[in-house]
């Protein structure tokens, strides 16, 4: 049987985390050996309660939040032998539909696998994609934003970061190529998507090794306007001012302040590193 530990972060969802706590842990409890509830209010619990967790030996954490606790749960796991499941309680839930788990269901009956994972040279470690450029910026709004819950926080996000659009010149480096344009935004996906649900590098595969990177050139705003709605369904990538590429290792410099994200969590300013690590994290789903 199974020692797992449920961390549960109330304010995820608006609440609605706390709202499922009770009935999470009674479905999780006939399936493990034993169950330890915990309950964190802040990212600093969080990540505390995840690494108290995985150094107590349990086989299985589980986290009943969004992505922001998920990438909490990630920095304690990855590289253990502890596994991760994720019930989604939050806003995107882009890692839980990334690894096959979008209720407590998928947690108990799922198989558990591995998967690729994303590291900063500072340390962290990222499960989607980590962005900057515009999209960060939107993210910094979405954060922001108290109204409305859901993808659409994105959207709206989105339209009002277009006011304030430019362009920045970006150096990239790779493992086998430097090269220097005036970019718009870059994503490095591990998965596909962000945002709840935009497939932004919509080729990307946990499983191979390798980043996918989209990067979207100087746009003007008519542009991005036109580019956005097929965002939705990855066919930007085919637009002549979109690049793409695979990569093992990804530097970013330039950008004149811009901050990157990762699993939708404000990371630092470039320049930023970040390289593959195949097989880092095990997770249970579908």
């Amino acid at each position: 049987m199974t020692r797992a530990a449920l961390l549960v972060v109330p304010a995820s969802g608006k609440g609605r985390a706390a709202r499922m706590a009770g009935s999470t842990a009674a479905a999780l409890r006939p399936h493990v050996s034993s169950l330890t509830q915990l309950v964190a209010h802040d990212a600093e619990g969080t990540l505390a309660m995840a690494r108290e967790a995985v150094a107590s030996g349990v086989d299985l954490l589980v986290v009943l939040g969004g992505d922001g606790a998920a990438h909490l749960g990630i920095q304690a796991v990855a590289g253990t032998s502890t596994a991760l499941g994720i019930v989604p309680a939050g806003t995107g839930n882009d890692l839980a539909a990334a690894i096959g788990s979008q209720s407590v269901e998928d947690v108990v009956l799922g198989t558990r696998r591995t998967l690729d994972l994303g590291r900063l040279s500072t340390g962290q470690w990222f499960a989607t994609v980590l962005c900057a450029g515009f999209d960060s910026a939107v993210n910094e709004r979405a954060n922001a934003m108290r109204w409305p819950a859901g993808p659409r926080r994105y959207d709206l996000a989105i339209v009002a970061e277009l006011a304030s659009l430019k362009s920045a010149p970006l150096v990239v480096t790779t493992e086998s190529e430097t090269f220097s344009l005036d970019a718009t935004l870059v994503a490095i996906g591990n998965t596909p998507n962000y945002g709840g649900g935009i497939p932004v590098c919509p080729g990307a595969d946990a499983h191979d090794g390798l980043f996918d990177v989209t990067v979207v050139e100087r746009a003007s705003r008519t542009m991005l306007m036109r580019m956005l709605p097929t965002l939705r369904t990855g066919a930007h990538t085919d637009h002549p001012a979109v690049r793409t590429f695979r990569a093992r290792e990804v530097s970013l410099a330039g950008g004149n302040g811009w901050i990157a994200y990762a699993d939708g969590e404000r990371q630092e300013a470039l320049p930023v590193s970040v390289r593959t690590v195949p097989d880092a994290l095990t997770v249970v789903g579908r």
